[in-house]
């Protein structure tokens, strides 16, 4: 079994649901309390062991590079004023991670935004995560997904129950159950009418895959748009060999859209050592 290092973070999006915010400024790039969204995601990748990190970017993306870049003239101006624990927090960030950066130059959907890290993974397994669904977890979402990983050696995805009225909203999974309480996924479908989910467990933006799954990419048609979707990719696999699933642990935000951005800072505002007191009296006294 391959080791598994690396990992795909789509970050091509234009972040239409947020704008004017992200006319000029990368979605991605928006803070959670006091870190963006992609942090967030690249720490968890670190957390599991995944530090060769591909990220698959687009036109006005230039913030995220800058982000985990070196800051020369900021850190010394840190260190110069004294403020230590911040400059170590910098540095942290800017070596923390092998990131190297491929374009999306053009939107044609999640598999292909993956697609375009081919040449990078190679033929070794490689994790996907996506920043927009944040999940803060003891033991982190990725960390979660390789336990299975490393347990099997086959594809792993993140899973989660959601009510029946929600099931049109996402990538829904049929599944058997094995020895030992593993799921093995059979087929999924993505976002199908109450009628036809075959169960109320959804895909959720983690995915481990072996080296198959870029095969499959190439294989699959594309659907409107000319877009090529990670699920029917994902389908495809399951019929050449076991794809597993595991239902996540965790706080789950839909940082994507606004009202689940909002609810990520006030819950985990509250929930900071340093902001939680202060943020918890302010709220009581408006509300």
């Amino acid at each position: 079994m391959r080791p598994l290092k690396k990992i795909i973070l789509p970050a091509a999006g234009l972040g239409t649901r947020f704008l004017p915010a992200t006319k000029a400024s990368p979605k991605e790039m928006l803070t959670i309390v006091d870190k963006p969204l992609i942090q967030y995601a690249v720490e968890e990748a670190v957390a599991a062991g995944m530090r060769e990190i591909v990220m698959i970017t687009g036109r006005g993306k230039r913030a995220i590079e800058d982000h985990f870049d070196i800051s020369a003239e900021l850190e010394a101006n840190l260190k110069e004023a004294g403020k230590t624990s911040l400059l170590e927090e910098i540095s942290r960030i800017a070596s923390m991670a092998e990131v190297i950066y491929v374009r999306q130059k053009q939107a044609l959907g999640l598999g292909h935004a993956v697609l375009c890290a081919d040449h990078w993974v190679a033929d070794e397994p490689f994790g996907v995560s996506l920043a927009d669904e944040l999940i803060i977890s003891d033991k982190p979402a990725m960390q979660q997904l390789r336990d299975i990983y490393d347990q099997t050696g086959y594809s792993v995805i993140g899973l989660i129950e959601v009510a029946e009225e929600q099931v049109s909203n996402y990538g829904i999974v049929d599944y058997t159950s094995e020895e030992g309480g593993l799921l093995r996924l059979t087929d999924m479908i993505e976002k199908p009418a109450i009628e036809d989910a075959p169960s109320h467990l959804a895909m959720t933006g983690r995915y481990i895959f072996t080296p198959a799954l870029m095969q499959c990419l190439r294989d699959v048609k594309p659907g409107k748009g000319g877009e090529i979707q990670l699920t029917d990719a994902i389908a495809a696999l399951t019929k050449q060999e076991p794809v597993y699933g595991v239902l996540l642990d965790g706080q789950r935000f839909d940082a994507g859209n606004p009202e689940g951005f909002l609810l990520a800072n006030a819950i985990l505002g509250l929930q900071h050592e340093d902001y939680g007191e202060n943020l918890r009296r302010a709220l009581k006294a408006h509300l």
